[in-house]
């Protein structure tokens, strides 16, 4: 049986984030409903652009039911990220799946903090 030890400089402060989106289209009963599948691929994309121009990224979880995208800062990736940075990258990442999406509002928390992001002409398009 393996036994594990930990990794060096991967211990440090928890920066837990979260964003939820939904997977239907607006508030509507009419609204498209999207696969779960394409947020995830909207969010690998988004990943790899950014590392293919060597600029940071968070790295997450997608889970069903209400948290829709739930993840943390790790230390051994993203010591020197600040929380500023942090919340940059959260934005982004936030509107971009929230324009795929086409969701209204998009809810983000980091650390001690919530906000929610409200697209900019009351629907947004992909």
């Amino acid at each position: 049986m393996n036994s594990f030890s930990a990794v060096p400089t991967s211990e440090g402060p928890r920066r837990e984030f979260k964003i939820t989106w939904g997977l239907r289209a607006g508030y509507g009963p009419s609204g498209r409903i999207y696969d779960l599948e394409e947020a995830i691929r909207a969010a690998h994309r988004w990943m790899r652009e950014r590392d293919a121009r060597a600029e940071p990224f968070l790295s997450g979880m997608f889970t069903r039911g209400e948290v829709v995208y739930a993840g943390e800062v790790l230390p051994l990736y993203a010591a020197d990220m600040d929380d500023d940075t942090v919340r940059i990258l959260l934005n982004e990442i936030a509107s971009e799946i929230g324009r795929i999406l086409e969701q209204e509002e998009v809810q983000v928390a980091y650390r001690d903090r919530t906000w929610t992001l409200k697209a900019v002409d009351g629907v947004a398009r992909p």
